[in-house]
């Protein structure tokens, strides 16, 4: 067992012919947890009298000097906030966090707060750590529907959108448009969580919503309101010390942590730390570890009944017809390559006169990209077409900046096309579709 902000973490020991190996999840070393017990060292110094061969180790917090702290600390510092509060609070944290949310409950009661709980994960967190008795059954929660009807000095909203995901409550409550829950000028929106690498925009979005109405919005920079469930450097080196792994493997962070933690683990005496990337598989015996293979690994889209991987050619083409729309060319050509109709276009997500000026200048784009090729090239339909391609995009961007998907057909008569009106019905035929 190892402590973290969710209950029942483990690090795993794993044993082998070729040597042990201490996967530890995610952790840290916190000595006054709020649910659980504190990490006993004697399970790892045991597992380290066995011989540890690696140790696939945490690197989130690997620039974090000192310790990630204890949540214990962190509810004294929430209470005084909470106290000092004139109107309403509403705190935003992850909804897995139920350390955090005992902490929450406990502050609330002492302020006296009715809690209301405004997030469907939450709920289900909540009563999953009832069901475990993480949490007291007798807890009582106030419907969304009824917080608002609350002196505004006696509820605390306890939501989910810590990372400014737009569809969680938080989200809905700053852009106005949940159906329950509304600020005013005065309240207090504590994000009781760290910000994720990736999610700064999207917070940054709600947090000046938040403001832009008169609310107080207090972040773990202004105060001490969050701890994290990642270990610091002190902890991550008692570890090491505990273990002694031959070999660090760190794992969970950025290419900057993973290397960071690599030279921090030499600097511990470890003989080897490995820096890899997703996917790299790693040999780590016998011999020296190596990486010998790369495994497919990345985000999955489900798109309809089937998934396809995110740096796919599907998966590409649908974000760039999300960014720039898309423009599709139909192009009638004899058998030597001349025009035989003016090319025909398809225009969507560009611009909005696509009906004007802008297939005019689309048209005339095609027609003399065609005249430049030369009479041999033009015989060829993929010359054709990335001709045709070229100079609708070069006319785009000179004229709109925009950079959309092209796509062009070639559609070529055969050598019998001019002679009869049948075959000139059939032309037609073929323009037409």
């Amino acid at each position: 067992a190892i402590t973290h902000s969710i209950p029942e973490s483990h690090a795993l020991a794993i044993r082998s012919r070729l040597g042990n190996i201490l996967h530890t999840g995610d952790w840290k070393l916190d000595p006054e947890p709020m649910l659980g017990a504190a990490t006993d060292p004697e399970p790892f110094t045991a597992f380290s009298r066995e011989g540890v061969l690696a140790m696939v180790c945490d690197s989130t917090n690997v620039f974090v000097d000192g310790s990630s702290g204890s949540e214990a600390e962190v509810r004294e510092s929430l209470g005084e906030i909470v106290a000092r509060a004139p109107r309403r609070v509403a705190v935003a944290t992850f909804a897995s966090h139920i350390a955090r949310l005992g902490t929450l409950f406990h502050v609330a009661a002492a302020a006296d707060r009715h809690v209301a709980l405004v997030g469907r994960s939450l709920w289900r967190g909540v009563q999953a750590a009832r069901n475990t008795g993480y949490l007291d059954r007798d807890t009582v929660f106030v419907p969304e529907r009824e917080a608002a009807l609350l002196p505004p000095d006696k509820c605390m909203i306890v939501c989910t959108g810590c990372q400014g995901e737009p569809r969680a409550a938080l989200s809905k409550i700053a852009l106005r448009t949940h159906p329950h829950i509304a600020f005013e000028a005065g309240d207090l929106v504590v994000f009781s969580s760290k910000i994720i690498p990736g999610n700064e925009r999207a917070i940054a979005v709600v947090q000046n919503r938040l403001v832009h109405d008169g609310v107080e919005v207090i972040t773990e920079q202004d105060a001490f309101v969050h701890v994290s469930g990642h270990p610091g450097r002190d902890e991550l080196a008692e570890l090491y010390r505990w273990v002694r792994p031959r070999v660090s493997v760190p794992v969970h962070g950025e290419a900057r942590h993973l290397a960071e933690h690599a030279r921090f683990a030499r600097s511990l005496q470890v003989p080897q730390a490995c820096v890899l990337e997703n996917g790299s598989m790693l040999r780590l015996a016998p011999g020296p570890p190596e990486v010998v293979d790369h495994v497919t690994a990345g985000r999955l889209y489900l798109d309809g009944d089937r998934l396809i991987r995110a740096d796919s050619e599907v998966a590409r083409a649908r974000r760039k017809l999300a960014r720039a729309g898309s423009v599709a060319v139909a192009v009638v050509v004899g058998p030597a390559g001349a025009l035989a109709a003016p090319p025909r276009f398809m225009v969507s997500g560009v611009v909005e006169d696509a009906d004007g000026g802008t297939i005019e200048l689309l048209t005339a784009a095609a027609e003399a990209a065609i005249d430049r090729l030369p009479a041999a090239d033009r015989r060829r339909d993929e010359d054709l077409e990335a001709a045709v391609r070229r100079g609708v995009g070069r006319s785009l961007r000179s004229a709109t900046g925009a950079r959309p998907l092209i796509d062009v057909e070639i559609i070529r008569l055969s050598a019998d096309h001019g002679a009869g009106s049948a075959a000139e019905n059939e032309r037609e035929e073929v323009l037409s579709t």
